[in-house]
């Protein structure tokens, strides 16, 4: 931990602006209220608000190599005791040579008063102990307060990266066994599908440090992970797009949308034998945007459709990012099913 003032050249101006007017007022008044002799004023004042404040700045020092966390307290008194000793004893002497040069005649007056003298350089080591106690504890928990505050955001990108990374494999995974099925019974498309999965793969990678990117962006890379899944589908996906062109530019965690369109095909399109419509609309309002995903689905064929992997994954992630998990809202209508995601225009740091 570094010194203070010693460190910080405007901090060590104040300190010793602070000390000079005080030193000076304190002159002052002993000349020119109580009729001191102004040599022997200024003298005093050198000596307790000049000389003591420079030799006090090393106090810190001996503060830092002792804490009271890492050091039995009586070691620590003790070790105070000797400084307070060493540092008296030389504060002591230098104020005689300074009585010499500048008042000789005030030299018995400075022996009679020596006692005083050292009890108030005993005092005034106390003070200074605390004050610069004061400031290592300060320092002590502004450091640790930043620590912790860094150590919350590693974790914080550590959780997300864990939370991103579940989404491509169970993807890739089912594109693959999709392209192994097309690749007997209608080749061209699995290679239609391959060239289509490569693209996809490609936007993945190049986002994938990324915490955020446009809306655009984002929907441009569900459009081509939903040409993949139509290549496997057909007719029975029908994906339609109704998004305000002010939502365009506006930034949301990067994969997050892909989950809502894999529960989609997984739960509407890949039981249906009918066409599927799945209806993307975003709408800009006040402080935030609302996208909405809404898929038909058949409610006696299609299994019970809580809250799986995916959507837990989402609301886990909104919570990470905005520190909210109530930004995901969930609608069963058991012939439909609507997903609604309020993202805050701005993202917190």
């Amino acid at each position: 931990m570094k010194h203070p003032f010693l460190n910080n050249k405007k901090i060590l101006l104040y300190y010793g602006l602070f000390w000079l007017v005080i030193g000076v007022a304190n002159a002052l008044v002993q000349y020119l209220w109580y009729g001191t002799d102004l040599s022997a004023a200024f003298l005093s004042a050198l000596t307790f608000f000049v000389l003591y404040p420079v030799l006090g700045g090393s106090i810190w020092f001996i503060i830092k190599y002792n804490s009271l966390e890492e050091n039995d307290l009586l070691w620590v008194m003790l070790y105070h005791l000797i400084g307070a000793s060493i540092l008296n004893g030389i504060w002591i002497y230098v104020t005689f040579i300074l009585t010499k040069i500048i008042a000789p005649p005030h030299l018995q007056e400075l022996y009679d008063t020596l006692p005083g003298k050292v009890f108030s350089g005993y005092v005034l080591y106390v003070l200074y102990v605390l004050f610069f106690y004061s400031i290592n504890y300060y320092q002590t928990l502004k450091e640790k307060i930043q620590k912790e505050s860094e150590l919350k955001a590693l974790i914080r990108e550590a959780e997300l990266s864990a939370l991103k990374s579940q989404i491509n494999p169970h993807f890739l995974f089912n594109s693959l066994n999709s392209i192994a099925s097309l690749t007997i019974s209608s080749p061209e498309k699995a290679q239609e599908m391959v060239i289509n999965l490569s693209r996809f793969m490609r936007y993945s990678l190049q986002h994938d440090q990324d915490e955020t990117v446009s809306l655009k962006d984002e929907l441009e890379n569900i459009k081509l992970y939903l040409s993949i899944e139509k290549v496997r589908f057909g007719r029975k996906l029908n994906p339609v797009f109704n998004i305000e062109e002010s939502c365009q530019g506006v930034q949301i965690p990067n994969m997050i949308l892909q989950p809502l369109f894999e529960n989609a095909i997984k739960y509407g399109v890949y039981e249906a034998t009918e066409p599927v419509s799945i209806t993307t609309k975003c709408k800009n309002e006040k402080g935030h945007v609302t996208i909405c995903i809404e898929n038909d689905y058949d409610g006696e064929s299609s299994r019970n459709r809580g809250e799986g992997i995916g959507l837990r994954n989402i609301r886990q992630r909104l919570e990470l990012i905005y520190g909210s998990a109530e930004l995901l809202r969930i609608t069963d209508q058991k012939t439909s099913f609507k997903v609604e995601l309020l993202l805050p225009k701005t993202i917190p740091a």
